[in-house]
């Protein structure tokens, strides 16, 4: 019997560094070289098979600079107000959706842009404990890793933006039959406003609904200026901690 728990206890531990060196190893490659399909594309095709349908996958990645700033801030200002700000966890954020769903209110997340990458990028959907943990892990991984402009680019090019549409270039040529880096404000909050819903959701015509999104999207643009600070945030980033404001 011992010998059994032993062998177990082996296999385990040899999974467990397996899996931590694959993990952190495919995070830093995917630091540099595109995304080319994630566990959520391959989960869609096959319930698209399985429904009898085609594959009807866009997927067309881009670097971030062919990508407008416009959207960039869109989806900023609609699902990570405190991208620039945090390591990958919005406390304030996750503290307040479960005030509201304590309170009964419709369920709402507290996922950042990070969160949702880690999750879009390596892990299946669900809302299980188990996938939360490793989402936390990923998360903790990509920001360790990755730079904000390269989250932000990920992030653009992997999201669901439409039944069968990932990122942001097939989603403007799918809603607004152009190029992602020529999306205006109005197209652009258009897109950032379906992301809670992109299946159910259309980005163009948009329904009253949307209509009401994108005008707080804009709103909240407005606040920010014509595009994310990047550059700043590097700096900050780069500073001695004795420097840093307290």
């Amino acid at each position: 019997m011992k010998k059994v728990i032993l062998k177990l206890w082996i296999i385990i531990w040899k999974t467990s560094v397996a899996f931590f060196i694959i993990s952190i190893l495919s995070v830093i490659i995917y630091r540099w070289i595109p995304v080319p399909i994630t566990p959520l594309m391959i989960i869609r095709d096959v319930e698209q098979l399985a429904d009898g349908k085609g594959v009807i996958m866009k997927h067309d990645w881009v670097p971030l600079e062919d990508i407008s700033p416009k959207l960039q801030l869109a989806v900023v200002c609609s699902e990570d107000q405190n991208y620039l700000k945090h390591f990958g966890f919005d406390i304030g954020a996750i503290k307040k959706a479960m005030d509201e769903n304590e309170k009964g209110k419709r369920f709402r997340g507290g996922s950042t842009i990070t969160q949702q990458t880690a999750k879009n990028v390596f892990l299946w959907q669900g809302r299980s404990y188990v996938r939360k943990a490793f989402e936390a892990y990923f998360t903790l991984l990509i920001e360790l890793f990755w730079s904000k402009e390269r989250i932000m680019e990920v992030y653009l090019n992997s999201i669901e933006m439409g039944n069968g549409i990932y990122g942001a270039e097939a989603a403007a040529q799918f809603w607004f039959h152009k190029s992602a880096k020529k999306l205006s404000k109005d197209e652009a909050s258009a897109i950032a406003a379906i992301l809670p819903n992109p299946l159910r959701l259309k980005a163009s015509p948009a329904n009253g609904y949307i209509s009401k999104r994108k005008a707080w999207i804009q709103q909240q643009m407005n606040y920010w200026g014509n595009q994310l600070d990047y550059d700043t945030y590097n700096d900050k980033a780069d500073e001695p901690k004795s420097k840093k404001k307290k």
